[in-house]
């Protein structure tokens, strides 16, 4: 993949994430709100849909062309443990922790925002019925032009790919404080689409693209691995912490306070990384 592209095209694949949970939020809230379809008749569905894909995907998808390699030439070599401690180190350098610290970050928003917000416009702001799946959806919804948009300007100024990160770190923080602090709906609504706009399905894209310079040639799967089990920890985290903060202060307001504070405390951190330390002088991938 050309580097002048890599946050377009993974701004393009994870837009399919942005479709499948909207529409899922609404098709939800309508069917098995209004009593048309048992809820466990949508999961059946999902599972069908996940079925045929892999088909597709099976069909469609070209294999990897993998070149032969003959017998005689193979040599099968130990890793030597000066080489695990090489990686291992690769895998904690100054700047990709700062992504992983930036990542967890923003996935803990995103799961919040995925989780909570139906629950939270029902029982705090007033929305009832199928509007909360609709209301709620729009994240996902507005996330895909913002996405696109923010991938390509990072792809022709690839230089400020730190300062697009922060900028839009920082919006998608101001946009959920302004979110859960008007209790005008239409201002809410404005609040849940800006939210879309800046937060984690724009930003996460330019994130990848930024980290693969930092990504060792012999072990980026791992990184990117490791990557992804700080993002999902905050999946674990989210749904049970956010329930006990509400249960012990009667709203999920705080909850919300709590994710703004980690988003700035992640920001801050991968900003002061991107300022101070060196980067290394090994080439990457």
């Amino acid at each position: 993949m050309p580097r002048d592209k890599r946050s377009l095209a993974t701004a393009i694949v994870n837009s399919g994430t942005a479709v499948g949970s909207g529409l899922g939020l609404v098709s939800s809230s309508y069917f098995v709100g209004k009593g048309i379809l048992p809820w466990h008749t949508l999961i059946w569905m999902t599972v069908g849909l996940i079925a045929i894909m892999t088909v597709v995907f099976f069909k469609v998808i070209r294999k990897e062309n993998l070149k032969p390699v003959a017998h005689e030439t193979t040599k099968v070599t130990s890793v030597q443990p000066e080489e695990k401690r090489s990686t291992l180190k690769a895998l904690f350098r100054p700047h990709v922790v700062a992504a992983y610290v930036l990542y967890f970050s923003t996935l803990y928003t995103y799961y919040l925002i995925d989780t909570w917000v139906p629950n939270f416009l029902e029982t705090e702001r007033g929305i009832e019925g199928t509007a909360i799946g609709l209301v709620s959806s729009l994240v996902f919804f507005t996330a895909i032009p913002g996405a696109l948009i923010f991938s390509r300007i990072a792809d022709m100024i690839p230089n400020k790919k730190v300062s697009i990160i922060i900028g839009l770190e920082i919006m998608a923080a101001a946009m959920l404080l302004f979110m859960i602090e008007t209790t005008n709906q239409t201002l809410l609504v404005v609040g849940i689409m800006a939210y879309g706009f800046f937060g984690k399905l724009a930003v996460e894209p330019i994130i990848i693209s930024w980290l693969s310079q930092f990504a060792p040639r012999k072990s980026i799967a791992t990184t990117y691995g490791v990557f992804n089990f700080f993002g999902m920890t905050a999946s674990v985290i989210v749904p049970s912490l956010t329930g006990k903060i509400s249960d012990v202060t009667g709203s999920k307001v705080y909850a919300f306070y709590l994710a703004i504070g980690i988003i700035l405390v992640g920001t801050l951190f991968f900003f002061l990384v991107n300022k101070l330390a060196k980067a290394p002088e090994e080439e990457f991938a």
